[in-house]
């Protein structure tokens, strides 16, 4: 099959998607343009914050919700089941499960004062939901932060080359944004400076590779969680806005260069479509496909930052759709494109596999397919490139999650000082990613993570019902993603019981117990409301 024309059936369907089933959603939502938005009401000049424009607060969504994830599920899921299952969940999962779930949760808090989604289980379910809510959110927020350490601290070890560039970009957003909030710049004129002082450092660090010898990963790790630290304290105006505004344009001209390389090269999809339902007797298709494909197709960090940080800078309701199910669609692209230049590089599993176990991880292999795709204009800096701009989504995610973590520890321990609950959660969450390998962290966060999305979707449900709106458009999507990662988390629980992993046990069960709680309180809630 050639790629350009299922490049294309993509395209269509996300538009088909946007266009008319976003539209339906938005309709039991009240979208109200003329209520003022917990931005303006609830200001305080670090974490509730208009953006400036809506472009600059897509910016950060999109480049909150994206990091490493859409790239890496779907490269583990073809080289297991193939191509074909995996794209049918891309599209069919962010149209039908992840843009509802995107957009109501930004919505909802939007419409509560702009608290999270925790917050919300309290005033649709109960008071002791909301608190377990809470600690299953912190801990999966922890497993979130510790596998983007390990990825981002891999990538800069074994690629000297994009060390200057992904840390370079850090100066040059801050600068962005007194460009735009005290300089009162051009977006666009701001947008075009940040991208080619990207690309001087993109020359740059080819030119002068940043090794720091021994022990690199754990290094780069502690340098990571140092920046994590400094990057969620920081209000949001001074580098969270303005880094994921550059962000995002760096991804838009990352897909750019992808799409046109498949337009150009029309490549064959060369990798199988199909290659089993259960490989190796290990890995059904379902659930274990649906939790390793998560931020591609749905995740439930995305009901984390919507309710947790993009609620809080949005300017105006009238914005909701195109930042909330339009991230997720924009997302749903960039998993596409790595599957397709995945499909197209290699032939089969065997030979993808062992360039994964090689030590190039998903990252690496994203680098060689996205630089072949692109190497008619690109030439070699194309996997160069495409490394830069996921290392800066990355960064992006660091940041958001350690921020959302510091509200929820300083809530569910009682700390006023935000720099001590940072510490808490950067502390956790290094000891967790730095002492393992990613590859056993990533199954249960895939896990855990989509277990958030069903739960999420149960309060978006149960706060539609109390708004006598209509609630298939959550109840349907909440039903088969308990199902699914409750059955994927229970198969990890007896994987790990045989192999003696104690510590992703532990979180394995405590994950389970927690979302049963929040499960039965739900149900309970209901029937005592309606009966």
């Amino acid at each position: 099959m050639n790629a350009l024309f299922l490049a294309l059936g993509i395209f269509v369907v996300y538009f088909i998607g946007y266009r008319f089933y976003a539209r339906l959603v938005e309709k039991q939502l009240d979208i109200d343009p003329g209520r003022p938005t917990p931005a303006h009401t609830e200001y305080d000049g670090v974490d509730f914050v208009p953006a400036k424009h809506w472009l600059v607060l897509f910016g950060h969504h999109f480049s909150s919700i994206a990091g490493a994830a859409p790239i890496v599920g779907p490269i583990l899921a073809i080289s297991i089941w193939g191509w074909g299952p995996t794209i049918v969940w891309i599209l069919l999962g962010v149209i039908f499960i992840g843009g509802v779930h995107d957009f109501a949760s930004l919505m909802v808090s939007v419409k509560n004062k702009g608290v999270s989604i925790a917050d919300i289980t309290e005033e649709t379910i109960s008071r002791r939901s909301r608190y377990v809510f809470l600690w299953f959110v912190w801990l999966t927020l922890i497993l979130i932060i510790a596998v983007f350490v390990y990825l981002c601290a891999k990538t800069l070890a074994f690629k000297p080359e994009i060390v200057v560039p992904s840390l370079g970009l850090i100066p040059i957003a801050v600068i962005a944004g007194i460009m735009i909030y005290n300089m009162k710049c051009n977006q666009t004129v701001v947008a075009l400076i940040g991208i080619l002082c990207l690309i001087g450092l993109i020359f740059l660090g080819k030119q002068f590779p940043l090794s720091i010898g021994e022990n690199a990963i754990m290094k780069w790790g502690i340098v990571l969680l140092i920046y994590s630290f400094v990057a969620s304290v920081t209000p949001v105006q001074i580098l969270l806005q303005p880094r994921d505004f550059l962000s995002a344009h760096l991804l838009f001209l990352g897909l750019l260069f992808g799409y046109a390389g498949i337009a150009i090269t029309k490549p064959e999809m060369q990798f199988p479509a199909f290659i089993a339902w259960n490989k190796g007797g290990m890995l059904p298709l379902w659930p274990v496909l649906f939790v390793t494909v998560a931020c591609g197709a749905i995740s439930g960090f995305h009901a984390l930052v919507a309710s947790g940080t993009t609620s809080k800078q949005l300017s105006n309701e009238a914005m909701g759709k195109r930042i909330g199910y339009g991230s997720m669609v924009a997302e749903g692209l960039v998993a596409a494109l790595a599957l397709i230049v995945v499909a197209t590089y290699f032939k089969d599993a065997g030979s993808l596999r062992e360039v994964l176990d090689n030590g190039t991880g998903p990252i690496g292999v994203f680098g060689m397919g996205y630089g072949n795709i692109t190497k008619t204009f690109l030439g070699g800096f194309g996997g160069l490139f495409a490394i830069i701009i996921l290392n800066a989504f990355i960064l992006t995610t660091l940041d958001t999650a350690t921020r959302i973590g510091r509200y929820l520890t300083q809530e569910l321990f009682k700390i006023k000082n935000r720099f001590g609950a940072t510490i808490i959660v950067v502390v956790l969450s290094g000891w967790l990613g730095l002492s393992g390998e990613w590859s056993e962290i990533w199954p249960i966060f895939g896990a855990a993570n989509q277990l958030i999305a069903a739960l999420t979707l149960i309060v978006l449900t149960s706060w539609l019902l109390s708004k006598n709106k209509l609630i298939r458009y959550t109840l349907f999507p909440a039903v088969f993603m308990l199902v699914t990662a409750v059955a994927a988390l229970i198969f990890k629980v007896r994987e790990y019981l045989s192999g003696g992993k104690n510590m992703l046990l532990f979180f394995a069960v405590a994950l389970l117990i927690l979302a049963v709680f929040v499960l039965w309180e739900a149900v309970r809630h209901v029937r005592k409301r309606y009966a």
